[in-house]
């Protein structure tokens, strides 16, 4: 089974969290961003808020166009949210008047479905091709990827595309008598054919079909446009054609680094490029997918990919999903192989071959039962099994090693009469340590947000794990003790063993002080202070900084990003200038084998980009840099120390030319829009700006906080051409003519596509003015117009220009105004918290400077102002929203867990004060934990808190297996203090046994970034309460019950 799992689970380096957001794309044209806001953002918001599923509504009202986002909550499946989404659109569609203007909501719905697992980039040094002749290239192979089963989209990124320019000579056409509504009108009626029917003659049936599409430049050139003095005007006589890349609207290149040679990428400058982005099918198998693709490129070099055209891998989330399934299986077994060892070391070989067959078959078990819960073969699932190991084996070691002691306490009777005895002495503390861990576990699978499907797996999977190896202790372990230990009849020892008698021994002079009948109350009592002030000083690291609290720790990639925004109005050409620039900086860090510039359009998303939707940054000011390093195997310093060296340099180039560049890194959970984000809210959006500008002041100098920035936009010049009404209609001429051919003169209108050729893309013919004409609005205002009276008008007679600047764009988050300042955190503790509060103590009580503007902010951290009108406020957002999230379920899974575990005790001794010294080793792990880390350097993450939710259920076991020992004893009329200390000396075998099998489990998942907070937490928190309790919980129990002997004696034994 363990096998047909391992084959047959699909492999993904994340765990794929079911998130489904839809982008709404309303256009208005014409219209101003306030009046964008007012008629179609804020109607739009309160009927798609109506949904039942939906977490967050946000929109973005700029010029001409409302973008609303639909962010439902997480496990919303996505065909049940964006059929709610079409179902609300469709019943709404009378929400807006269609008078107004407005044009249909376009739906793009976005997913994890939706993020490339594969990047090709293409390439050329050939001077004579540019980035024109890869996006054909690379569109000729789109299909052929497509084929690949389990592909899902295959799409190219970058290039002009392809198109046919009518270019308009307004000289000549003036001299022709024509306009540009000739040319589109000529071009839209003689695209013009169908079929006719059928004639019948001869006994045989014709089809006929009447007209031509247009299949070349030379039919469109050849097109007649109007007649003058007689004779035919033809297109080519009023315009210049040309069929081939349309106008820049992106710009891709690819750049080598400084360790290109380790990828074998042969080049040292920067080439134009295309980029193919290849995602996969939900449930596919990344690694294979990626792999069948890559096989299929290979075949198609040196015919559809022609020679001179290099073909770069720069993502291949396929392989670094393998290579991470692959490393996390042998560290499985490697585990279980240390684990075995320990029990081999401590036992035998014979004990040692039976813990290793019970917990190989509970793993089997396992990763077949996580398959068929729909679990992938990921980082986060495969750490939950490594975790594992060590509290799977628990039950079989405890089975093991009782019988092995009555073995050695009874040699001579044969072993079907011991193995009985044996598994039913441990069998009731066995089943009921198990359901403790359960119970404290399991409560974490219903965390809610992105972090609770993303850790899912460790609840589940341990949850599953611990079942399936109880039913292993108990049916498998016995059965093969019989058959393995049955020829063992060497067995010397008639009582205790050496070991027991040395343990008895310590601990009778451990123990004995404390429960000494004259000053064991005294001792006691400094015992308790001890450990309280142990736990006190350890709660107190956090406090004082030597341990940093952190959502989760930055993961060690082989990739990160640079995001550029230069000031709103850049040419597309200056932002691609800043890039490479950039670009070239970069690439000399001696980790970076290449880099990719994307001016003017996205790079391929992943998960982050995903959730800040990077894919619609298309703005010529914008554009971001894929920076890839070598395998972390072959270099020193992790991707974020890298990241970090290069960002004072990014940020220097960037600021030089008026720009903002952040390094933005792959976060190693869900991500947030930013690390640190302060969401402004106020009662009118320019007093929003005017706080907005002085909390940036404020983040701008704050110590360690970088890449800070705003959606506050730069002033960018506008023209206004405003149309004389009356003039205009003294000659007949309407407005929306002219609005239309000013649109079509500089922007161009593609009219109607050419036909013919095996193209994917139609090509589109495009009348505008020539580049050359489109820098000036004079030649804008050349073009005429056919006034009513057939006489040609210039549009400069009918206009005039107005100056003025840009629209600012309106943010609103959940039906209100917003203003967003972010930023992330870098230096000593590189944690946004202590960045956000060290921001937070600065603004706190900073008094609001400007019109309008009174007084302090007002502050919020779990949710929106109640009443955003009565004055300005700040909402901190971002990670801490998340840890507070996290951190708070986990809180309330953790007392469930408690409390769960309380009741369990309670059921099996039937005491309500026993559970509780039972459970008192539980704050004892603090003092293991918080040292842990401190002396370690690590943050303490939400993994960490796992492994403190894991821990109580783990060490709680201990506590049932030394109080079920002391009440056996009792009864079997051992002295009470006699009995107390035995516990501590016969059982501190099998609990020494299994704690150190979970820290060994653990320590395999010691050197990962983000999974070593749980694995510190597991060692030190079992190394120090495991040592603690073998003390604590005998004395605690004593001091207990010293006065209850007599209800131990006389009481049966606990069902």
């Amino acid at each position: 089974m363990g096998v047909f799992a391992t084959l047959i689970t699909p492999k993904e380096e994340e765990p794929q969290i079911d998130v489904t957001m839809a982008n709404v794309f309303i256009p208005f044209p014409g219209a101003a961003a306030q009046a964008v806001e007012s008629l179609v953002a804020r109607p739009a918001e309160q009927v798609l808020s109506r949904m039942a599923g939906v977490e967050h509504v946000y929109s973005v009202s700029r010029p001409d166009m409302a973008v609303l986002t639909v962010q439902f909550e997480v496990g919303v499946p996505n065909q049940t949210a964006l059929v709610r989404l079409y179902d609300t659109l469709e019943s709404h569609r009378d929400w807006l008047s269609p008078e107004l203007g407005v044009l249909e909501p376009i739906v793009k719905p976005k997913g994890i479905d939706d993020v490339p697992i594969l990047g090709l980039t293409l390439w050329t040094e050939d001077t004579e091709r540019a980035g024109f002749d890869m996006q054909q290239v690379a569109r000729a192979i789109e299909i052929d990827l497509k084929r690949i089963p389990g592909t899902r989209d295959v799409v190219t990124i970058g290039g002009p595309g392809h198109v046919l320019r009518v270019l308009m000579d307004p000289a000549r056409m003036n001299a022709h008598g024509v306009t540009a509504a000739d040319l589109k009108a000529a071009l839209q009626v003689s695209n013009a054919s169908q079929s006719a029917g059928r004639l019948v003659a001869d006994n045989q049936e014709v089809l006929v079909q009447t007209g031509t599409y247009l299949r070349s430049a030379q039919d469109v050139a050849a097109l007649v446009v109007g007649v003058a003095e007689g004779k035919p005007v033809y297109l080519s006589d009023v315009a210049e054609v040309a069929n081939g890349p349309d106008q820049p609207s992106r710009y891709v290149w690819f750049g080598a680094g400084a360790a290109a040679a380790e990828r074998g990428i042969d080049t040292t400058g920067v080439s134009p490029a295309v980029t193919l982005s290849v995602s996969k099918k939900p449930g596919a198998n990344a690694s294979d997918v990626a792999n069948q693709l890559l096989a299929r490129v290979d075949t198609l070099k040196g015919t559809v990919i022609p020679d001179g055209v290099n073909v770069t891998v720069t993502r291949n989330y396929g392989e670094t999903a393998n290579d991470k399934a692959n490393k996390l299986i042998g560290k499985l077994v490697f585990a279980t192989s240390a684990v075995v060892l320990l029990v081999l070391l401590t036992l035998g070989w014979r004990e040692a071959i039976i813990v290793g067959l019970a917990v190989t078959l509970t793993l089997a078990a396992t990763l077949f039962a996580s398959w068929a819960w729909g679990f992938t073969l990921n980082r986060v699932s495969l750490f939950a099994l490594i975790f594992s190991i060590g509290i799977l084996v628990d039950d079989a070691i405890v089975v093991v090693e009782n019988i092995h002691r009555w073995h050695q306490l009874e040699p001579d009777k044969p072993l079907w009469q011991l193995i009985p005895k044996a598994v039913d002495e441990v069998g009731g503390p066995t089943i009921l340590a198990t359901f403790t861990v359960i119970a404290a576990l399991l409560p974490m699978a219903f965390v809610s947000g992105l972090m609770g499907p993303y850790m899912s797996p460790i609840p589940i999977n341990a949850s599953m794990g611990m079942f399936i190896s109880l039913l292993v202790a108990f049916v498998v372990t016995p059965w093969l003790a019989q058959k393995m230990l049955r020829s063992v009849d060497g067995h010397t020892h008639a009582g205790e063993d050496r070991l027991t008698r040395r343990l008895t021994g310590f601990f009778r002079a451990t123990i004995g002080p404390l429960i000494d009948p004259r000053r064991g109350r005294r001792n006691r009592s400094l015992l308790w202070l001890l450990v309280i002030a142990l736990i006190a000083g350890s709660v107190a690291l956090a406090a004082v900084k030597l341990v940093v609290l952190k959502m989760l720790p930055l993961d060690n990639k082989s990739e990160f990003q640079v995001v550029l925004d230069m000031p709103v109005g850049t040419p597309l050409e200056r932002t691609a200038q800043v890039l490479l620039e950039i670009g070239e900086a970069v690439g000399q860090t001696p980790e970076v084998t290449d880099w990719q510039a994307y001016a003017g359009t996205a790079s391929p998303i992943n998960f982050n980009g995903l959730v800040r939707q990077y894919y619609l940054r298309s703005a010529p000011e914008q554009g971001d840099l894929q920076i890839n390093l070598v395998d972390k195997a072959h270099r020193d310093r992790s991707s974020h120390e890298v990241a970090g060296a290069v960002r004072a340099a990014v940020t220097r180039i960037a600021r030089a030319h008026g720009g903002n560049a952040k390094v933005v890194e792959v976060p190693p959970g869900p991500p947030v829009l930013s690390p640190i984000v302060a969401e402004i809210y106020g009662p009118d959006y320019t007093g929003q700006l005017a706080v907005a500008e002085q909390v940036r002041a404020v983040f701008d100098t704050t110590a360690d906080i970088v890449g800070a920035d705003d959606t506050i936009d730069e002033t960018a010049p506008k023209l206004v051409l405003r149309v004389n009404q009356a003039k205009a209609a003294l000659m007949g001429v309407a407005q929306a003519q002219i609005v239309e051919l000013m649109r079509l003169g500089l922007a161009g209108e593609s009219v109607t596509p050419v036909h013919g050729g095996d193209n994917k893309y139609e090509i589109p013919v495009r009348i505008q003015l020539p580049p050359a004409q489109q820098s000036t609005v004079a030649h804008l205002l050349q073009l005429k117009l056919r006034a009513q009276d057939g006489t040609l008008v210039p549009v400069s007679e009918l206009v005039s220009v107005h100056p003025t600047g840009r629209d600012q764009v309106i943010y609103h988050k959940d039906l209100l105004p917003v203003v967003y300042v972010t930023a992330d955190m870098a230096g000593a503790l590189d944690s946004p918290l202590y960045g956000m509060f060290d921001i937070r103590s600065q603004i706190k009580d900073m008094p609001l400077v400007g019109p309008r503007l009174a007084g302090v902010l007002d502050e919020w951290f779990i949710q929106p102002p109640h009443d955003p009108y009565a004055g300005y406020s700040v909402k901190w957002d971002g990670e801490w929203q998340v840890t507070y999230e996290t951190f708070r379920d986990m809180g309330a899974a953790y007392a469930v867990g408690l409390i769960l575990i309380y009741l369990l005790v309670v059921a099996q001794f039937r005491r309500y004060l026993v559970p509780l010294i039972i459970m008192a080793p539980i704050p004892l792990t603090i003092i293991g934990v918080m040292p842990g880390h401190a002396l370690l350097g690590a943050q303490f993450t939400a993994t960490s808190m796992i492994g403190m939710i894991a821990l109580a259920g783990i060490i709680v076991r201990n506590s049932i297996l030394l109080v079920d020992f002391i009440n056996h004893q009792v009864r079997a009329g051992v002295p009470f203090a006699e009995a107390v200390i035995s516990s501590a000396a016969v059982r501190a075998k099998p609990i020494g046994l299994t704690a150190l099998a979970a820290m060994i489990g653990a320590a395999f998942i010691l050197d990962d970034p983000i999974f070593n907070g749980l694995a510190i937490s597991l060692i030190f928190g079992i190394l120090v309460s495991t040592l603690l309790t073998l003390v604590v919980i005998p004395v605690l129990y004593f001091a207990a019950m010293q006065h209850r002997v007599a209800e131990l004696q006389s009481e049966g034994r606990p069902s």
